[in-house]
């Protein structure tokens, strides 16, 4: 996830796409084979083909089986509802919304603050977000867990957002919701916030000890932050919860940068992972054919 939205993009005249596009999503199935995960892209990814519907019935076209959109949460209900009928209709799962978005500009919230007042409008951030992920039929929402302050120790940080992590785990979990951390670099994108590793993800999922907390492994920002991908998942795959996927350095598809996603494929298969892999990046080339070269590259790594 990043301060400045990628899906966007297609967002204006939605009345006009929505009127468009929920027909574009009722074509029948094309002979495209499935891929074999379940890769998620988003809002964006294929732009070319028209607005959030249109793209939803193009992506499903080509053989993806799940669809993620970060700012789901500030869609009306109308865009909500007619992005889940869409999705429904050509048999995809929904991956991440974003539960509660944080001030990227004002690098705020501040969790572990002694200052109690934004992990109480966290939490009503989360009460509000159970509705959407109804609406759209999401098991798991992301959640940032805030910027550092320093005039507080590390260690009461942690603690404090370990206790307010725990509070929104209780909120959540008895919908069979999981709100997934979001662990962000802090070399490239986004300096000053509090997690930066799926390591420390792990230590505040164990101590907030909720089937509704869990860690959003993005494995762009960790190859960033801290590499040894494999072994890091391995370690931390019980409190994992959704997968993103990025190639650095470009934050663009597979095959585009450093990591061997085919090699990662590989082994999520051994794992038997189920769930999602959203497709956080963007594409390294611009209109169709960028649109094409995206679909290879998954083709390529599913291949594995």
């Amino acid at each position: 996830m990043t301060g400045v939205s990628r899906r966007a993009v297609m967002a204006g005249g939605a009345a006009a796409t929505l009127a468009v596009g929920v027909g574009a999503a009722q074509r029948p199935p094309s002979n495209a084979a499935r891929f074999s995960l379940q890769y998620a892209p988003h809002e964006g990814s294929f732009a070319s083909r028209g607005g959030r519907i249109e793209q939803i019935a193009y992506a499903a076209d080509q053989g993806f089986t799940a669809w993620e959109d970060n700012e789901a949460a500030q869609r009306s209900v109308a865009e909500q509802t007619a992005m889940a009928k869409a999705l429904q209709q050509r048999g995809m799962t929904m991956g991440v919304f974003v539960a509660s978005m944080p001030k990227w500009a004002q690098s705020r919230p501040l969790l572990g603050a002694s200052d109690g007042a934004e992990r109480e409008a966290f939490l009503a951030d989360i009460r509000a977000s159970i509705d959407v992920a109804r609406r759209l039929s999401a098991t798991r929402m992301t959640v940032v867990t805030g910027f550092m302050d320093p005039r507080v120790p590390v260690d009461i940080q942690t603690a404090r957002v370990i206790d307010v992590m725990r509070r929104a785990g209780e909120i959540v979990a008895p919908h069979g919701i999981a709100m997934v951390m979001e662990p962000l670099n802090t070399r490239t994108d986004h300096p000053g916030v509090y997690m930066r590793t799926i390591a420390q993800g792990y230590a505040v999922a164990r101590g907030a000890n909720s089937p509704g907390v869990k860690i959003l492994a993005d494995l762009y920002h960790e190859q960033i932050q801290s590499g040894n991908l494999i072994p890091t998942l391995d370690t931390c795959w019980d409190e994992i919860g959704y997968i993103q996927f990025g190639d650095n350095p470009g934050r663009n598809e597979p095959g585009t940068g450093e990591i061997n996603y085919a090699r990662i494929v590989e082994w999520l298969r051994g794992r038997r992972y189920a769930g999602v892999i959203g497709m956080e990046h963007g594409n390294s080339a611009k209109g169709r054919a960028g649109e094409e070269a995206l679909v290879a590259a998954y083709r390529r790594i599913d291949q594995a």
